[in-house]
Formats: structure tokens, C-alpha cells, sequence
């Protein structure tokens, strides 16, 4: 199988390149700050999405992208941990919700803040006219494509 083409330094990429190597930068920034939190990338994403309210696990299913068996074993894992606990859903008595436990949102508000500041210094060589226009348009391309909200703005997380 030939290699793929290779970019020569300094000209831009295309869109899909730009794009899917935006995804892999994300993803292994999210990896590190998951490790130093000695948690998997995963439940660093499920106590983030967590943050704001505890949620079904149909819900945390849709939005974390995840079969019912994947989503049951990583909740479990998370509960091992006690950073979650099933609760009975109030309006459904056959159902349970996801809530984080007292030291699941020490680490969950934790885990956000580096994170955060981990994703933030990844454009710091940016104007910060550079930095506006790069956040409106990845900001459109996630908002047509209906992306779930699993990681907020971070002045609006709780």
C-alpha cells in the first residue's frame, strides 16, 4: 500500500487533513489530562458531561456516542472508582440516572480545568483575531454537524 502524500512544512493542509490531525491533537491532549487524573479518556468525558446535571443512561448513551453494553461497563467502572452513582430517575422507577458523587466533581471541575488549559495553549501562537475567527468556524462546523455538548465553554461550566 502506498504511503499518503505528505505536506511539505509551512504549506497549509487541506480541510480534511486540517481536521481529522485537529482530532487526533484533541484526542491525545484529552489522553494526557485523562492520564494524569489516573482516569481513561472516557470517563474523563463522562464526568465532564456529568458536570452540569445527572443524566439517564439513554441520554448519556446518545451523547457520548456509546452502545447500551459500553456505556453499562464504563459507568460501572466509574462507579467502582466512586466518582458516580446510579440513582432511581423520579420520573421513571424501571430507570436510573448518573450523578457524580461529592469526589467525582472535585475531579470532574479538576480534570475540565486542565483540560481546558491544556486545549487553550494548543493555538497560543494565534493573534487573538486569528483565535476568534478559528473558534466561529470550528464553532459552525460543530453546531451544523449537531455535535452533543460534551464539553462546554468553559465560563459556563458549573
Amino acid at each position: 500500500m502506498p504511503n499518503p502524500p505528505t505536506t511539505p512544512v509551512g504549506h497549509p493542509l487541506g480541510i480534511v487533513p486540517a481536521l481529522v490531525r485537529s482530532a487526533f491533537l484533541i484526542n491525545a491532549v484529552y489522553a494526557d489530562s485523562s492520564r494524569a487524573f489516573h482516569l481513561t479518556p472516557q470517563q474523563g468525558q463522562l464526568l465532564c458531561v456529568l458536570m452540569s446535571h445527572p443524566q439517564g443512561m439513554t441520554e448519556l448513551g446518545e451523547t457520548l456516542g456509546l452502545a447500551k453494553s459500553s456505556l453499562t461497563g464504563l459507568v460501572d467502572r466509574t462507579v467502582q472508582r466512586g466518582l458516580v452513582r446510579r440513582e432511581p430517575d423520579p420520573r421513571d422507577r424501571r430507570a436510573v440516572r448518573v450523578r457524580l458523587t461529592d469526589e467525582g466533581a472535585r475531579i470532574a471541575a479538576e480534570f475540565y480545568e486542565e483540560t481546558c488549559r491544556r486545549v487553550d495553549a494548543l493555538p497560543a501562537h494565534l493573534t487573538p483575531a486569528e483565535r476568534d475567527r478559528l473558534a466561529a468556524l470550528l464553532s459552525r462546523v460543530v453546531l451544523d454537524n449537531k455535535v452533543p455538548e460534551v464539553f462546554s465553554e468553559p465560563d459556563s461550566a458549573p
